[in-house]
Formats: structure tokens, sequence, C-alpha cells
């Protein structure tokens, strides 16, 4: 997607969300949280930045530690983004998408750097991730709280008609791991892509 001589901080940063509490995991019978729990021989956080790391582009990981913890999906999106001023753009990952195809991420943000506003993935009728927001939205996304992640500004950009659909052709986009269910089917559906 980029030469050697693009730098890469001005290219969008991906955001990955791995601060949350994992409750509906655990309480679906998980001895451990979504993010460590094992596929294929990685936790699923690992498979997660594999990806990013595959797409070429920045990654932030944001998680909780002895200095900060997160007080929701906004908090962490906040955080973030402070963790990356320079970027031009962000992508806001859910570390607990497996199966993200690393193509998906470079036509989220080539599609930002080529529109701006924000990016938001549709994928066989729902809506998907990473959603991307260009630097225009920085001050609001530095502003969210709580646990409602970045709705507002997506109907923010909607509002101001600042907003692109981009169809996608990859399930593991959508793909979350939730529960012990879902990252069964996400195991079942990558066995038979790598078979």
């Amino acid at each position: 997607m980029h030469s050697s001589n693009d730098n890469p901080q001005n290219l969008p940063v991906v955001v990955v969300l791995a601060a949350g509490q994992g409750r509906r995991f655990r309480a679906s019978g998980a001895q451990t949280g979504k993010l460590q729990a094992q596929l294929h021989g990685r936790s699923v956080l690992e498979h997660t930045l594999a990806a990013v790391a595959a797409s070429g582009l920045r990654a932030v990981l944001v998680e909780n530690g002895p200095l900060w913890r997160s007080k929701g999906m906004g908090h962490s999106i906040a955080r973030g983004v402070a963790l990356s001023p320079d970027a031009s753009g962000w992508l806001i990952l859910p570390g607990d998408l497996p199966a993200i195809a690393p193509e998906s991420l470079r036509a989220v943000a080539r599609l930002l750097e080529a529109q701006g506003g924000v990016v938001r993935p549709r994928i066989q009728g729902q809506w998907g991730h990473p959603v991307g927001f260009s630097a225009a939205w920085k001050d609001q996304l530095l502003q969210l709280t709580g646990d409602s992640g970045a709705q507002s500004v997506v109907k923010a950009a909607q509002a101001q008609a600042q907003w692109h659909a981009l169809a996608l052709d990859d399930w593991g986009a959508l793909a979350d791991t939730d529960t012990l269910a879902d990252l069964s089917a996400v195991a079942h559906r990558w066995e038979q892509r790598h078979a």
C-alpha cells in the first residue's frame, strides 16, 4: 500500500482495544479472559496483533496497567488516540477479532486517507470493524468516556455527510469472540479457510 519512502507517522494508526473485562466470555464457562483464550496455538489477542502487523500499519495497544485502567470502551478509544497524537487517523479495532484479514485493515486505511471523515465497514449486511476516523475527529475522540464507544462521533459524521460505508468480504471483521461458542465458531471457520 505504501512505499518505503512513506512516513509511517502520517498513516492511520490501528488502536487495538484490549482493556475490556470480558465478563460474557467468563460467564460462558471460560477459565481465562477472551483475549488470552487459545486459538490454533496463539492467544486471540496475538492473532489480532499479527493481522495488524501484516497490514503494515502502526498499532497502539490499549490495555489495563498499574498506571491506567479503562473505564469503558470510549475511555479506551480516547486513550489510544492520546497515545498516537501524530496519526493522520485511527482505526478502532477490538482485540477479540483474531480472524480479521490484514487487507481489511488496509482497505479501511486507504478509504480513510482518500476520503477523510469516518469509514465504517459493512460485511454481509452487518456493520463490522475496524471503524476509521480521520484526524479531523481527534478532539471528539479524545473526549470519549464511558462504555458507548465512538457512536456519538459516528452519528456526528453522518449528520455532516462525512461518513463512508465500505463493503468488505471478510467474515473475520465480524467474528468477535465474546463467548466460548463464538470462539468455537471462529476456530471452525478458521480450519475451513486454511484447509
